[in-house]
């Protein structure tokens, strides 16, 4: 939306009137008997007679949403808490000086008024104003088609904006709000401590993601935005606190896309005394709930799915693979078949005669290969809640491993809408073991893995001093509330997404931008 200078100015010679008329510019409190909100849920039932015996007396603050002047008379919208409430501003009632002020309003603007409850030949609530006080001027002017604008990042450029004129983006936040409220009520009954960890971090740890860098002067030392406060939180675990979360923004220095923001909201908690299938229990029930406490209901739209939160199925990634191999591709794989170099590749060359090229890299670990293998395979078709199990140790480096097959671990990953939305493992207690873990992952960071994990010597002496058995889960906020909402991008689901400075964009908003 343009800067108009010329409505600007007009605005600003009308704010100048009306302070001429006696009223303050930008007042700072306004003291109301009501909200609209609260008139609309208590009196919207009730009939003229009712209102009247006895009457009603209200005042009530909010914005004009709609105007209009008839002579010596005039109706009103005013938006409060995203409900419309009419006002009807009478010459005869209110007096000279209120009426030449109600003609000097525009659309946009706040005010105040006071006086009492009735309905019009037409059966509306109304305000019968007998009092206005001025509060706030808008100085420009409110779109009158801003919802399906084609430039939709203007939207999210000006979320105060969309917030005021499209009441369906901000029942997006209300719902939001009810979904993170619902979150620490069902961490609260399980018997969980809320903490904060640092945001700020020497290593850029707990993930396997590429950080953001900053400084610190005074101690002229360079320092990571957190991609994950696993490590923290299981620094806790070791000191005593056995059912520990945090719902914390993390920062990843990655792409933009339908599901990426490079900062975002995580839900992750840690719990003694229990392994990857406990937790993966308790994160189940946490989603479930939280779609109930979120809409009312287990069934969610989305798009032209259904999504049913009370039906869940899980799988082994070894498993998902088989069961979505594609036609195309011939025979479905033998378990047999993931447990060699040769036998994962052959998979990969079938999969890539018949279908979308995955690519491949011979000299990566066999186990980073299958998982590329699930991803290309499976997740498209995970459109129903699924937990997939047991993921390759190769790619995940916090995680025990299975007692039978340690090429594998005791990890799991929920999905839903064909993405992630929940990762969680038996947690890695073993110092020894977690050594060798960072180990690996600095040679991959050698071949060139910017995202592989860094040591971290301090966390290892923390699991020196021994750390009970553990399952920890991390649960994307973000996503989740783009299921529970019907929302296509990320964008939609956080008030103020990162933008370029400029608008540059090349791709549709709906799919991965260039990077």
């Amino acid at each position: 939306m343009a800067f108009d200078e010329n409505v600007y100015e007009l605005r600003r010679q009308k704010l100048k009137q009306i302070e001429a008329l006696g009223q303050t510019a930008y007042r700072s409190k306004y003291d109301f008997t009501h909200t609209i909100p609260q008139i609309l849920a208590d009196h919207s039932d009730k009939t003229a007679e009712q209102l009247e015996n006895p009457r009603v007396n209200v005042r009530v603050a909010g914005r004009i949403m709609a105007i209009r002047l008839m002579g010596k008379a005039g109706f009103s919208h005013l938006q409060q808490g995203g409900q419309r409430l009419q006002i009807y501003v009478k010459k005869d009632a209110v007096g000279d000086a209120a009426f030449e002020l109600y003609k000097l309003l525009d659309l946009g603007d706040h005010i105040g008024v006071s006086g009492y409850l009735f309905r019009t030949r037409t059966g509306e609530l109304s305000i019968h104003v007998e009092e206005i006080t001025f509060l706030s001027k808008d100085l420009l002017p409110l779109p009158e088609k801003w919802h399906g604008l084609t430039d939709v990042e203007l939207r999210y450029r000006q979320r105060y904006v969309d917030l005021v004129v499209n009441p369906e983006v901000r029942e997006v936040f209300l719902k939001r709000s009810k979904l993170i409220q619902s979150l620490r009520h069902t961490m609260e009954a399980h018997g969980f401590i809320e903490v904060e960890t640092p945001m700020m971090q020497p290593i850029a740890g707990g993930a396997v993601a590429r950080p953001f860098v900053t400084h610190h002067n005074t101690l002229d030392m360079d320092l990571y935005l957190r991609i994950a406060p696993e490590l923290y939180l299981k620094r806790l675990v070791v000191g005593g606190f056995d059912r520990v979360y945090e719902i914390n923004r993390n920062f990843r220095n990655e792409g933009l896309g339908w599901r990426w923001n490079p900062e975002f909201t995580m839900l992750e908690f840690y719990q003694a005394y229990t392994n990857y299938q406990g937790v993966m229990d308790l994160t189940q029930e946490l989603v479930t709930q939280a779609a109930k406490d979120v809409t009312g209901g287990t069934k969610t739209k989305w798009g032209d799915a259904e999504i049913d939160w009370a039906n869940w199925q899980r799988l082994t990634m070894r498993e998902a693979i088989i069961h979505y191999w594609p036609e195309s591709a011939g025979a479905k794989p033998e378990m047999s078949d993931f447990a060699s170099h040769d036998g994962v590749e052959k998979l990969v060359e079938r999969f890539n005669r018949a279908h979308a090229h995955m690519p491949y890299d011979r000299n990566e670990p066999v186990g980073k290969t299958i998982a590329s293998l699930f991803e290309a395979t499976a997740e498209e078709h995970l459109t129903q809640p699924t937990i997939i199990y047991e993921f390759p140790t190769a790619v995940s480096p916090l995680s025990k491993q299975k007692p039978d097959e340690p090429d594998w671990t005791e990890r799991f990953e929920i999905f839903a809408g064909q993405m992630e939305i929940s990762n969680g493992f038996s947690e890695l207690n073993d110092p020894e073991d977690q050594r060798r873990r960072f180990e690996a992952q600095l040679k991959e960071r050698e071949r060139g893995d910017q995202e592989a994990h860094q040591m971290d010597e301090d966390y290892i002496r923390a699991l020196s001093y021994g750390m009970p058995p553990a399952g920890g889960v991390g649960v994307g906020v973000d996503r989740l509330c783009m299921l529970l909402t019907d929302s296509h991008t990320i964008r939609d689901v956080i008030l103020f997404p990162l933008l370029r400075p400029e608008k540059s964009l090349t791709t549709e908003d709906t799919g991965e931008e260039k990077q």
